[in-house]
Formats: structure tokens, C-alpha cells, sequence
């Protein structure tokens, strides 16, 4: 491959190149012209399978009917801290019940089984870990293999104890990983490696991915229906790069469950940068976290296909955030009450259920959408170790305490413990601004507001309005007839 051709920026480039051969997807027969805008929901239903197709690759796989487990000792801890009457009942879908111990096995089986009925040798995927194990334990069950790349290293050598318990699970299953330092060069070397190996494009943002998790939105919602009656009130879904909340949401929707509410959250990590080398391993938390939550909702496009079938902002009813000291605090509740001991992302939405089932009535129900498996290195202990080996104080205290990369506070009680909410306006107003930027500010075609009135869940009343501020503050004025001139 020459020089130029290998370039990041010529790699990048043949993303849509790329996708048609490793994953089978022609990304240009669902744009459409302008630039804006594109065939959202043609997307997420390419793929050659229904839902029963997907439940029925999932359970010959080892992936689904997972448990719905009610707290009942962590609800009633709630309820001591909730106003008279309120304090909803807690509910966890216990995804550590699937094959790799995460509800990713769910993305992971529908794209082994693309895979597979595609007669690849191999597959590969870029992730922190739970995604790579995913992947490498449903290559074991179809006998491909799996090659997974993951950012692991500062330049120092340190490693994220919980990425190191990935590595190792990831090669349990018997892949081949490939360990990376911190920096943009993750997705770069992915889309060259599928290129030189003809290997399928595991990517978490295909359709297939979204559509695999469908399911468990789906057994959600049955479940409920089926022994109380009725659907969760909320959902509390842990929030990173968007496709827990997206498949989620649809499969809640298409189980009848449209009152749901969905709720976002992740660990708040204001102020640390991901990408750099200094701050990367200055947190405690390798996904579901505010690092990669708040850029994937604003910019959902930045990922390794040309469009991605995960945006967080066309189902997210609400978004919070609760503190790194609150995470471990719900974990080690889940454990001590529950005699549940469950890994790190799951409990970052059970912090943040704890406390908004407060804001819910007891005969209601909030469910906490996913757990996980936990090893050595998810261990709170784990974490917690390395945070003080690079200076960070541990300490028992309130949420306003906590300050990232510097202090941790754990609380010393549920009343100590809550949740910020995320302006999901301002997150709307900054996807605006990215999409202004890179196609210029210029008069939206009915078909772009409808568009990104439903990327942003939002009237289109509303985008006209924002997108009209965009363009005023640029001195454009927009003619009758949709031109603009200066």
C-alpha cells in the first residue's frame, strides 16, 4: 500500500469503500443530497433479519432470555429516602447472564451471524473490552476468528485495570488482541486491518449491532407486561456511545412500551480529556461515561462506518450524570444487599435509578437496563488502587466533593447520593453547530428538517428555530426562494 494511500486521511476517506466489503453495507444508497441528511430508518432495517430471526440466532448462540431480577432490600434502602408514597420498585435485567457476561453478546451475535452467512474467515472490532470479549466468544461458538483491537496504554505503560480484564477475556475466547496507546489512531488501524485481512467489520455502530439489542428493550417491556401488567416507567440505560439507548429504545417501542421513559446516564468525568495521555487513565471508568457520552450524542457520525446506526439523541427522553464515588457505592450495595456482584457499567444506571426512583410512586417500576460480568480488574478495588497510584484522593463524602482526575468521594448513604441533570437542549444546539460547520449555513430543505427533527426528538418548529439563529449569526439572509445571499 503506498504512503499516500495508507495516510490517515486517505484511510478515513474510504470508509464507504471499506463498508461494502467488510460488512456489506453500501452507505450511499441511503444518503441523501445536501449532506445533512440521511435514510435513518432504511439503515437500521437493512439487515436481512426480523426480530424473531434475531431472537432465534440469539438463543442458539447463548445470548438472551436473561433474568429480571426486583432489588427488593436496595428499593426499600430508596424508599427510606423518598417523599411518602414514592420510591419506585427497582428491577435489573441481569445481561451478565449472557454468553461473555454483557449485554453486548447481543450486538456481537447478530454480526457473527452476518459473518458467518457471508463466508468470512474472520472478523475484527475496535472497543475498550466488553465488546472485544463479546466478539471473541461468539467467533469461539461459530469457530471464526477474531482479531480486537483496543486502546489500552498510556505512554508511561499503564494500563486500565478493567481494559487488562478485558484483554484477558478477550483471549480466554481465544482471540488475537491488539493492545494500543491512547490516540485517534483506533479506528485508522481498524479500517486498514480489514482492508489487508478481508476480515467482516464487527463495527458496535452497523445496523446489525443497534438491531441485536432490539431484543432486549423487546424482553423488557413482555416481561412487564406479562407479570405486572404493565410497561417500567423508566428505563435507565447507561449511556456512552449511543447504542445501548438506541436498540433499547426500539425495542421498547416496538414491544408497545411508548411510555417508557428513557433515561440516559453516565459517569461524570468533566474536565478530563480521553484522548489525552496525561488524563486517560486519571478516571476509573473505561465506558459509559461523559467522555464518550456527550461527544457521541453531539457527533454521532465520528465513528469508523459513514454513518452510524447509534444516535443517543433521537430516543434519549432524558440524560444524567452521576459521580464516579456514586458508581462504586451502587456496587458495592448490589453486592452487600443483594448478594449481586456485578461489574462497573451497569451500576453506573443503577446510581442513577437509585436515586430518580424517588421521583416515582412505589407501585412503579424503574428498570436498571443491563448488568455486567465482573473480574479482578473491574473490581472497585482494582480501580481504586490505581487511582491513588496516580495521585488521586479517595475519600467518603458528598457528590459535590467529587472532582475528576483529582477526588474520588464515595457517599457514606443513599440520601448523600444524586444525579445532574444534562441540558439535552444544549446538546442539540451543539450537533446544530458541527452540521452548520461542515456544510455551511444555508437554508434546510423540508426533507433536512424533518430529518434532523427526528435525530434530535425534537418539533421541527424547534429545529427551524435553532437553525435559523445559526444562520442569522453568520449575516446570512435566506430569500423566499430558499437561496441566501450575504
Amino acid at each position: 500500500m503506498s504512503a499516500n494511500r495508507s495516510s490517515y486521511e486517505a484511510v478515513m476517506a474510504r470508509r464507504g469503500e471499506i463498508m461494502r466489503r467488510s460488512a456489506g453495507i453500501d452507505y450511499a444508497e441511503f444518503e441523501r443530497p445536501g449532506g445533512i441528511a440521511f435514510d435513518y430508518e432504511g439503515l437500521a432495517s437493512s439487515p436481512p433479519y426480523d426480530l424473531e430471526d434475531v431472537r432465534r440466532i440469539q438463543r442458539a448462540h447463548n445470548v438472551g432470555d436473561t433474568p429480571l431480577w426486583e432489588l427488593t432490600r436496595l428499593s426499600e434502602l430508596v424508599r427510606r429516602a423518598s417523599p411518602a408514597g414514592y420510591g419506585a420498585r427497582i428491577f435489573i435485567k441481569d445481561e451478565a447472564a449472557n454468553a461473555s457476561g454483557s449485554f453486548k453478546a447481543r450486538r456481537a451475535s447478530l454480526c457473527l451471524a452476518q459473518a458467518a452467512d457471508g463466508g468470512f474467515e474472520g472478523v475484527i472490532a475496535a472497543t475498550s473490552g466488553n465488546y472485544g470479549a463479546a466478539v471473541a466468544s461468539q467467533a469461539a461458538i461459530y469457530g471464526l476468528k477474531a482479531l480486537i483491537l483496543q486502546e489500552v496504554f498510556d505512554s508511561h505503560g499503564r494500563g486500565q485495570p478493567e481494559v487488562l480484564e478485558k484483554t484477558r477475556a478477550c483471549e480466554a475466547y481465544g482471540a488475537e488482541v491488539w493492545q494500543l496507546t491512547v490516540g485517534p489512531e483506533l479506528f485508522y488501524i481498524q479500517l486498514r486491518l480489514l482492508e489487508e485481512t478481508g476480515y467482516f467489520n464487527a463495527s458496535l455502530y452497523t445496523p446489525y449491532a443497534t438491531l441485536g439489542i432490539e431484543t432486549l428493550g423487546d424482553e423488557i417491556a413482555a416481561e412487564c407486561q406479562r407479570r405486572f401488567g404493565r410497561a417500567p416507567a423508566a428505563a435507565v440505560i447507561t449511556h456512552s456511545g449511543g447504542g445501548n439507548v438506541t436498540g433499547t429504545a426500539r425495542g421498547l417501542r416496538r414491544a408497545g412500551a411508548e411510555g417508557t421513559a428513557v433515561i440516559g446516564a453516565s459517569v461524570d468525568l468533566t474536565g478530563l480529556h480521553m484522548a489525552s495521555d496525561a488524563q486517560f487513565n486519571r478516571k476509573s471508568f473505561t465506558t459509559g461515561h461523559t467522555g464518550f457520552g456527550i461527544p457521541f450524542s453531539v457527533d454521532p457520525d465520528r465513528v469508523d462506518v459513514p454513518r452510524n446506526a447509534a444516535r443517543g439523541l433521537r430516543y434519549l427522553d432524558r440524560y444524567v450524570t452521576v459521580t464516579q464515588g456514586e458508581v462504586f457505592y451502587a456496587t458495592q450495595l448490589l453486592a452487600n444487599l443483594e448478594g449481586l456482584e456485578r461489574g462497573p457499567a451497569g451500576n453506573t444506571s443503577l446510581g442513577a435509578a437509585m436515586v430518580l426512583a424517588r421521583e416515582y410512586r412505589e407501585d412503579e417500576i424503574v428498570v436498571v437496563q443491563e448488568t455486567e460480568y465482573t473480574g479482578a480488574g473491574k473490581h472497585p478495588t482494582a480501580q481504586l488502587t490505581l487511582a491513588r497510584q496516580m495521585g488521586i484522593e479517595v475519600m467518603p463524602g458528598t457528590r459535590a466533593d467529587d472532582l475528576p482526575g483529582q477526588r474520588i468521594a464515595i457517599p457514606r448513604s443513599v440520601e448523600e447520593m444524586g444525579v445532574t441533570d444534562v441540558d439535552l437542549s444544549a446538546l442539540r444546539r451543539s450537533y446544530l453547530r458541527r452540521i452548520a460547520v461542515r456544510v455551511g449555513h444555508r437554508a434546510l430543505e423540508d426533507f433536512e428538517v424533518q430529518y434532523l427533527s427526528d435525530d434530535l426528538h425534537v418539533a421541527r418548529d424547534q429545529v427551524e428555530h435553532e437553525w435559523g439563529r445559526l444562520v442569522a449569526s453568520q449575516g446570512v439572509v435566506v430569500t423566499a426562494s430558499g437561496g441566501a445571499g450575504g
